[in-house]
């Protein structure tokens, strides 16, 4: 039996906020389409006080950025991306074409081939996302995609020198700063100065994720990456500290991330709740993760370890910590989930930054039928068929008669003229 001893905002709550969102980015988008590179700078400087001779940066001004960042910063990022880059080669690895002869002379197969351009976001705003560069802008590159650009929005009016570092460092071919609504819409639609992309990648606030999904079909996208999702599974043996710590840690993200902590102990719930007022007395970050638990977090009391599985999975949160005794029980039994963080020795953090698997993850539900970004998001796996004249003839019957049984005469002809052609009597 499931018991709730805190819940979040009500799905209708929730509802009524996505849809302002939702008409607010609509009308953006129809600005830029129509007006192009005039709109965005409006946008611009309408939200990010920013209007500068031009969003792109040149050459030289990249690395004058870049001479500008401490060396420490540099061999960090270098480190992180040095991780990332070959667990992306590694999966990139296990991707392979495949040609097979089914039948004598029918051979079918498929190539794995990348997208051809693809525009990153990197969030900036309260917090410069430098790890955003290493996740998509990276991933792209080791992916095979020719031409990769990437916009981040300047903070407080000033540049983000880390942030344009990684996105360099990373091997972006163009850099914009530019950011939100109008940076999602100028990648997707294209202006007189940004040529559009294929594809759009890469996390942001709600507006920058609603723009996904309304640019989605004009170009394709890696997923739908909303608020940030952390889930604390835990037994016993778990401690509330631990708990508190990486359920706030990733509240500090927005107002809207949610935190939930499902647990077979009631007095590690509870210990847990003091924990949590404990520390948002301290934290630095406290008037972003107090809003974000006080309205978005749970604690799901369940009676064993498999009943703590299938509400996992019902959650399906993007990040998804294992504090139990036998972490590898839901490595090997939950489905539902974007990324799993296996014991008290790793956590959402390190995968958000440094460790190597990707942080643009699903949300919302989206892991019951998506996992994250990776170097496979980039690929298209299209097919082929090549056929000899015998087999042509041999296959032709049948995708005749199964043409005509679904009356599609014209369909039929095409495999009867190959009949006709190449067949014995022909």
């Amino acid at each position: 039996m499931v018991r709730v001893l805190k819940a979040g905002k009500s799905q209708e709550e929730l509802t009524k906020n996505s849809l302002e969102v939702s008409k607010i980015v609509a009308n953006a988008i129809q600005e830029i389409e129509s007006r192009g590179d005039e709109a965005v700078r409006e946008f611009s400087e309408k939200f990010d006080k920013w209007s500068p001779e031009a969003f792109r940066l040149t050459e030289e001004q990249i690395k004058e950025i870049v001479a500008q960042v401490p060396a420490e910063v540099i061999e960090d990022i270098k480190f992180a991306q040095k991780n990332i880059r070959e667990f992306a080669e590694a999966q990139l690895a296990s991707m392979n074409d495949v040609e097979v002869e089914n039948i004598p002379g029918v051979i079918l197969g498929h190539k794995n081939i990348p997208v051809s351009s693809v525009g990153c976001y990197i969030p900036g705003g309260r917090y410069p996302m430098v790890a955003s560069a290493h996740m998509s802008v990276l991933t792209a590159k080791v992916a095979g995609v020719k031409r990769v650009i990437a916009c981040t929005p300047p903070i407080n009016g000033e540049i983000p020198n880390a942030t344009i570092t990684a996105m360099y460092l990373a091997g972006a071919d163009e850099i914009y700063l530019l950011g939100g609504i109008q940076a999602m819409a100028a990648m997707a639609i294209g202006t007189e100065t940004i040529q559009s992309v294929d594809m759009i990648v890469g996390p942001g606030n709600a507006f920058v994720a609603e723009a996904k999904r309304q640019l989605f079909g004009r170009v394709g996208i890696d997923l739908f990456a909303g608020p940030t999702e952390t889930l604390v599974v835990a037994d016993e043996t778990a401690d509330a500290e631990m708990i508190a710590t990486d359920i706030l840690g990733q509240g500090e993200h927005g107002p809207t991330s949610p935190g939930a902590l499902i647990t077979t102990s009631e007095k590690l719930a509870y210990e847990t709740v003091e924990e949590i007022e404990r520390q948002l007395k301290v934290l630095p970050t406290a008037d972003v993760a107090r809003v974000s638990w006080d309205d978005y977090g749970q604690i799901l009391l369940v009676d064993s370890i498999e009943e703590a599985r299938v509400e996992a999975d019902r959650l399906a949160f993007e990040h998804v910590e294992i504090l139990t005794a036998d972490p590898n029980y839901f490595l090997e039994n939950m489905t539902n989930y974007g990324c799993l963080f296996l014991g008290p020795e790793t956590n959402v953090a390190y995968g958000d930054k440094v460790i190597g698997t990707n942080h643009t993850l699903p949300t919302k539900g989206a892991a019951r039928y998506t996992g994250g970004l990776w170097v496979g998001k980039f690929i298209k796996t299209v097919t082929y068929q090549k056929v000899t004249p015998e087999a042509s003839a041999y296959i032709g019957e049948y995708a005749a008669r199964l043409c005509q049984l679904e009356n599609f005469a014209g369909h039929a002809e095409q495999a009867l003229l190959r009949v006709r052609r190449y067949g014995k009597k022909a």
